[in-house]
């Protein structure tokens, strides 16, 4: 994200009250700017397409066209587009198919505002964001038997790259990992490219479910500034 410019947010909910409460928390908040709402997807949709925005706020249940449906069709139009999900859902079977679909993060309506703004900031620089309680949930939703194949294709990984989907499985961003492993942020995402080619993925969120899946060791916390 450009520093010199507030996070630009569009919010598709279909609760009217939810987005103005949501509006006015972030007027409060510096670095904020919420540029276009909308309380179905197929309006969510034509908004970001017209104002083009750094994080969309999308509710899971809507009429018209639900939240994994919108989500999507947001992908499709615009792949690099970064969406959090911003529901009452708690069950992690959503919260695993929005990852899925390539969610940048998937938080309770009953959040602080605190925890909203700085879920918001991470995203937008490339992190995934959860609600604390929903990662039990999404581990339990993931424990399941892999795949024969899904094995041998994280086999193709070098041991750079496992150390690299194991940056990914803790929803780090390509410059904190460049940070921790002494590398540039160009190498980062060179590893990353390769990572998703081989194991046929289509996103960092989908890599990181893979590792979840396959237990793929999680480093210590990054080095700090």
């Amino acid at each position: 994200m450009n520093d010199s410019r507030p996070i630009r947010i569009v919010l598709i909910d279909d609760h009217t009250l939810f987005r103005s409460g949501i509006k006015a928390l972030l007027a409060r908040q510096s670095g904020f700017e919420v540029v276009g709402e909308a309380s179905d997807g197929l309006s969510g949709i034509k908004t970001i397409r017209q104002t083009e925005p750094d994080i969309v706020l999308l509710d899971l249940d809507m009429p018209v066209m639900n939240g994994r449906e919108t989500l999507a069709q947001i992908l499709s139009v615009r792949p690099q587009q970064c969406v959090v999900m911003l529901t009452v859902s708690e069950d992690g079977e959503d919260l695993l198919e929005c990852m899925r679909l390539g969610a940048h993060g998937f938080l309770l309506k009953n959040i602080n505002a605190d925890f909203l703004t700085e879920s918001i900031r991470n995203a937008a620089e490339g992190n995934n964001v959860f609600s604390p309680e929903m990662m039990a949930n999404m581990v339990q939703s993931l424990i399941r038997p892999a795949k024969p194949a899904e094995d041998q294709r994280l086999e193709e990984l070098t041991s750079r790259e496992l150390e690299v989907l194991g940056y990914l499985a803790a929803g780090h961003s390509n410059k904190i990992i460049a940070r921790s492993l002494d590398l540039a942020e160009s190498t980062v995402k060179v590893y990353v490219q390769n990572i998703l080619r081989k194991l046929e993925l289509t996103s960092r969120v989908q890599a990181a479910v893979y590792a979840v899946q396959h237990k793929v060791p999680v480093p210590a916390p990054p080095k700090a500034e």
